[in-house]
């Protein structure tokens, strides 16, 4: 039964790049409509991948001179030779997936376009099949590669005859679990340039695009005249995309090893031990779990589906409910046949022993999916439209810049009560059933629909690409109103997806935490040890520290772009003298100007130099994302080795209970600030009047929402990867301390 479940749960990762490839060919064989509209998507495409081609030359480097010291190290008792290869595979992994979401989301977004002219249920059909590569892509690779090397490491480092159940199987077991944590290192610390380097990138864009187009000249957002419109497309695929997928990789990864970490104290217990999986029972769960969460996924796809009128938020709904459904029904009698129905164990946390069920570890499972989506669509009040907290900040945008901003940091602050609230008690509920293999496996349960809940996250962008393409192409109003009604439901589930990759990096850094603590051996932290108070203390002023270096990062990139923008609009003659004609002609209504306005305006077509933009953008990000991801990688090897694991588990407990606050209040208060602004460009009432774009309320929450673009996209969601990547690196030298 082992050797049948380990080669199904590979088979199940190549299912989901099987359909994943089809989605992808599917996608690219759409109409990507005239001339223009591709040469505009040709343009983001290439911008795209320039920033790829440039941040993996820079990774490439780090992920090998990593490795040999991976190697290095190498040694009989922690196999760290082949650490080194999981390594290189993990990063490998992280990196391809981030590669596929970039190549379909440049290639959906042009064709969402173009869908939008026939009709809106084509226009999601085309969005949501580009994301569904992309959730499909993450999913897929990171069950093939862990799925993979378990079962090659298996064979390698389990001597044949030994004994199932024995010690001998259990030490052999925790070798090749302790190998399979540097899969996660590799995926962790790509995934953590990619997301503080995306964030800089699409942040130096779209403040130096809105401060100089929106603010200084006066032009529409997307608008073909401003030279930064491309690298600002560019960005919500470099963010939202690529660096949302390799957040999510990540977590995903992190959370199956965790819970097998835990998993394989339990293969000596005689109820584990006697059965017909020798043990590894609690070890394998997260691995079929996931699988599960696969075939639930792609069942869900097929779910997704609008007519012309209808509400996209409710077919991207339905898709979702019916995966976890699916997901729910299949997981339990995963858990009922793989687990023993009850088992006694003496915890790390507690002297008595306590006896565990299946029913408890499927409970932790639910409490965990429902804290994902709790945590959720509390987000979305808080930043959404409309909303209580959103109207509060429209209303003291009344009284200038000053009073919007002070609303937005209450917001962000208030918001992160119940998202804590929620966490907590799915993490005591998760512990009271299962102990710490229940809050590990919580996490698992959160991330096991992974691949549909990315796919709609991906969505988001493609569409917010398919508006802008519409805008910069000219077409009629009718496609602008069908891209801007799929945009506006990816801002909710961007907000979503935000508040999920924020609940699963604390789950999942718990788990690393938990299997940190038994692999070094540690039953109790004691913070009356002045070591690990201050570990306490370092770790709580990481994100701080790593938030600072990220704004800066933005705030020098921007004003970079803001300077090549304002001289291009100096400098192109023909930049300028149709700049003069926009502002001359107080409509948008070109029908109404003279012939010669006309010309004069259309003669500035294509003249922007786009491509220094988004040389700007992706140089900027290369150079920025180094100090930071040195921060992540350098800080805990640094006290693990000079304070002991004690202390470097007091910088774990700051850095996540410190961390997952900070990315809460910062991806919620930016949120806010940005529907906020929204909501006056859509015309807001304020105190019985009605402000629209160009007002002084107007402006007050432009700046506000410049504000809030790096918290809620560069330092916000990069501090998820940070405590992760931390704890994953803790794990990885546990061993040596």
């Amino acid at each position: 039964m082992v050797s049948t479940i380990l080669t199904a749960v590979p088979a199940l990762g190549i299912l989901a790049l099987i359909f994943m490839a089809i989605r992808y060919n599917w996608v690219g064989k759409q109409d990507p409509g005239n001339p223009r509209m591709v040469r505009i998507g040709q343009n983001i495409a290439d911008g795209a991948m320039a920033f790829l081609r440039a941040e993996y030359r820079v990774l490439a480097i780090f992920v090998v001179v990593v490795a040999a010291l991976l190697m290095f190290t190498a040694d009989a008792a922690t196999s760290s030779y082949m650490i080194g290869i999981s390594f290189i595979l993990g990063a490998v992994c992280s990196a391809l997936a981030g590669f596929i979401g970039m190549r379909v989301a440049t290639k959906a977004n042009v064709r969402t376009t173009n869908a939008a002219r026939e009709s809106l249920g084509k226009a999601l059909g085309v969005a949501f099949a580009g994301g569904s590569v992309m959730g499909l892509g993450v999913v897929g690779l990171g069950l093939l590669g862990l799925g993979s090397l378990f079962l090659l490491f298996q064979g390698m480092f389990v001597p044949d005859g030994t004994v199932a159940g024995s010690a001998e199987a259990q030490f052999a077991i925790v070798r090749v679990i302790t190998v399979l944590t540097g899969f996660s290192f590799g995926a962790s610390s790509i995934a953590l340039f990619a997301r503080v380097g995306g964030g800089i990138y699409t942040k130096a864009a779209d403040v130096g695009a809105d401060l100089v187009g929106k603010v200084e000249a006066g032009i529409p957002e997307d608008h073909p005249l401003n030279p930064a419109t491309i690298a600002d497309n560019v960005g919500d695929n470099v963010g939202d995309v690529a660096g949302m997928g390799a957040d999510l990789f990540e977590s995903y990864v992190g959370s199956i090893i965790g819970t097998m970490v835990i998993g394989a104290a339990f293969i000596v217990l005689p109820e584990f031990a006697q059965s017909e999986i020798g043990g590894l029972n609690a070890v394998l769960l997260p691995l079929v779990v996931a699988g599960i969460g696969i075939v639930a996924s792609i069942i869900g796809t097929f779910f997704v589906r609008v007519g012309e009128g209808g509400d996209p938020q409710k077919a991207l709904n339905t898709g979702e409910l019916i995966a976890a459904a699916i997901m729910l029904v299949l997981t339990y009698f995963a858990v009922t046949l793989l687990l023993p129905a009850e088992w006694t164990v003496t915890t790390l946390t507690a002297e008595a022993p306590t006896t565990f069920t299946s029913l408890g570890v499927f409970i932790a499972i639910i409490l965990g999916l429902v804290a994902g989506l709790g945590i959720g669509y509390i987000t979305e009040y808080y930043t959404g439209t409309g909303t209580k907290p959103v109207q509060g900040i429209v209303d003291q945008s009344l009284t200038g810049s000053a009073t919007n901003i002070i609303a937005g940091l209450a917001v962000g602050m208030r918001s992160t009560a119940y998202p804590i609230i929620v966490l907590s008690t799915a993490i005591i509920g998760a512990y009271y059933f299962a102990g710490l293999y229940g809050i590990a496996i919580a996490a698992v349960g959160m991330l096991s629909n992974t691949g549909i809940q990315l796919a709609v996250d991906a969505y988001g962008p493609i569409s917010d690409n398919a508006g802008g393409i519409a805008e910069m192409a000219g077409l009629e109003p009718a496609v602008r109103e069908r891209t801007d009604k799929l945009d506006a439901v990816g801002n909710t589930t961007a907000a979503i997806g935000k508040g999920f990759a924020i609940g699963s990096a604390a789950l999942t850094a718990l788990a690393l935490f938990a299997a940190f603590m038994q692999t070094a051996g540690i039953t109790s932290i004691d913070i009356a040890n002045p070591y690990v108070m201050a570990g306490l203390f370092l770790g709580a002023m990481l994100p701080f520290l790593f938030s600072a270096f990220s704004m800066e990062a933005v705030g020098r990139a921007a004003n970079d772009m803001i300077q090549e923008v304002r001289r291009q609009f100096r400098e192109i003659p023909e930049l300028k003298a149709a700049l003069e004609v926009m502002r001359r002609n107080d409509t948008a209504d070109q029908a109404v100007w003279t012939d010669v306005d006309k010309e004069v305006f259309f003669a500035a077509d294509g003249k922007a130099d786009y491509q220094r933009c988004v040389e700007i953008s992706t140089q900027a990000s290369i150079r920025e994302m180094v100090m930071p991801g040195l921060i992540a990688v350098v800080t805990p090897v640094v006290i693990g080795f000079a304070g002991g694991a004690e202390m470097l588990g007091g910088l774990l407990a700051g850095v996540t209970s410190s961390g997952v606050m900070m990315a809460i209040f910062q991806s919620n208060a930016g949120g806010a600030w940005d529907n906020a602004k929204k909501m006056f460009e859509e015309g807001a009432s304020v105190q019985g009047t009605i402000y629209h774009k160009g007002s002084d309320p107007h402006k007050a929450a432009v700046v506000g929402d410049t504000v809030g673009d790096p918290f809620k996209d560069t330092s916000g969601p990069s501090l998820n990867i940070l405590l992760k990547l931390m704890s994953v690196v803790a794990l990885v030298i546990a061993p040596l301390l």
